[in-house]
């Protein structure tokens, strides 16, 4: 059964397509047009201006992809290439192909040998496509034949149909896939078509096999064209990594910017903030944490007359440190933050840095409050 979730994707892509074919012609679909092309279809080529013609021959940019997806994206430039050799794909219906399943008698074999003799023969007089029509006949009747295949394959080349002669140098590969001619034939298709990492991929495989000449030659072309596309590709992967980075490094720092704002906001600058619970306090020590800010815990009582001296005094101390942020707690009113902070008498302050007690004044101390609060606010 097919994933519903993936026929949904691929029928969207369909209708992208029908809005736009000249989608198909993206590097990275290589191998989706070439599947297509074997079952037949017919790829609209890119309308080209005559001047284009003109200059095919010339050595032109051929691996240019871009990506603006926002202002931050790399605009890749051209990697200059010398396409001079490469060719229009042919686009004919796929040649005729053995059937596989098919029983093949000793003399279905003696008859395709002879074919195939009558097909050497004509290569040798360059009469190239009565050789196709002999290698046709020699793989309908020897249809599991790789040799066969990857020769008619070599002579598609010779006419220049890349698309072909790939047609039958898979199928040769299918049958055996150690074979050195169909590796050859299918790189040399691909880089008439200008597809030269895979060209280079296949001709390297080829000349481990059997290497001749011609492998050699075709490298030499091939080898050049296939670096300058990898070396442009690693070049680009490692801006393209830069700017994540870059990026990754902008969000963390406004994520950082919008927590601290976050906290810098309930913690109401210049204001005595009480406390009435626990959870209130942990919020207000991991808002003053976040902000990098001295915080004054100042536990008191309604009862206690030293207090009554020295809330005036912290409320003004408040307002004169507006980046320190300064608590109240009422003993009877949160007894539950005063237990946890083993208060046994008021007025306490207890100075905090980064979640941790880092100093205390017990009683009603105002020089040694003062002194405390110029120490701490200012060692950070």
């Amino acid at each position: 059964m097919v994933d519903a979730i993936q026929v949904a994707e691929l029928r969207r892509f369909v209708e992208q397509l029908k809005l736009n074919p000249s989608i198909l012609h993206d590097p990275s679909l290589v191998f989706f047009k070439e599947y297509l092309r074997s079952l037949g279809a017919q790829v609209p080529k890119i309308e080209k201006s005559e001047r284009d013609y003109e200059d095919k021959a010339e050595t032109k940019p051929s691996f240019s992809p871009k990506h603006d997806d926002d202002d931050d994206d790399i605009m890749e430039s051209d990697v200059e290439l010398d396409n001079s050799d490469v060719v229009e794909p042919d686009n004919e219906p796929p040649q005729p192909m053995g059937d596989p399943t098919a029983e093949v008698t000793d003399e279905n074999r003696d008859d395709a040998q002879s074919e195939k003799s009558k097909a050497m023969e004509a290569i040798s007089d360059g009469r190239f496509d009565e050789a196709i029509e002999h290698l046709t006949k020699a793989v309908m009747l020897n249809p599991t034949s790789a040799i066969l295949y990857a020769t008619r394959a070599s002579v598609f080349l010779k006419v220049k149909k890349p698309n072909a002669a790939i047609r039958d140098a898979n199928v040769a590969l299918q049958f055996n896939s150690d074979s050195a001619k169909g590796y050859k034939s299918r790189g040399m298709a691909k880089a008439m078509l200008g597809q030269w990492e895979e060209a280079a991929a296949d001709l390297h495989v080829a000349s481990k096999l059997d290497y001749d000449e011609e492998i050699g030659t075709m490298l030499k072309k091939v080898e050049p064209n296939a670096k300058r596309i990898e070396e442009h590709r690693r070049k680009y992967q490692r801006l393209r990594k830069e700017k994540e980075l870059q990026r990754a490094e902008r969000e963390r720092r406004k994520q950082q910017e919008a927590q601290e704002r976050e906290a810098q906001a309930a913690l109401n600058d210049g204001e005595v903030i009480s406390i009435h619970s626990t959870s209130e306090l942990e919020a207000k020590t991991k808002a003053a944490k976040k902000a990098s800010r001295l915080l004054i815990l100042y536990f008191t009582a309604t009862w206690c007359g030293p207090c009554r001296y020295m809330s005036p005094l912290y409320s003004n101390l408040a307002t004169q440190h507006s980046r320190v942020v300064f608590l109240k707690v009422d003993i009877d009113k949160a007894n539950d933050v005063a237990a946890s902070w083993n208060i046994s008498s008021v007025p306490t302050f207890c100075f905090i840095r980064d979640g941790k007690e880092v100093d205390k004044v017990v009683g009603a101390d105002k020089g040694s409050l003062e002194q405390k609060i110029a120490q701490h606010s200012s060692s950070k």
